[in-house]
């Protein structure tokens, strides 16, 4: 079974009431994907995620990027 999309969890709290929860799932972009999104080398994208510049987060050596922090950085 292969995986083509990866997602990262978040848990959010449902209006219904206090107890009840939904897991909902927010796309994750490898370099890749997301230099090509924001029309910039990945390496350039690599750099700007190791200085802070846009936020990322690392899994072992590989980077991933949320796709609602690229939008929002589009829109910019």
């Amino acid at each position: 079974m292969q995986m083509g999309h990866q997602t990262a969890l978040r848990s959010t709290s449902d209006s219904a009431g206090p107890d009840a929860s939904a897991v909902t799932f927010e796309r994750v972009l490898n370099t890749e994907e997301a230099a090509a999104l924001l029309q910039i080398h990945p390496k350039t994208l690599q750099r700007m995620a190791r200085e802070g510049t846009v936020p990322a987060f690392r899994i072992g050596d590989l980077w991933r990027f949320r796709a609602s922090a690229q939008h929002f950085l589009i829109q910019e």
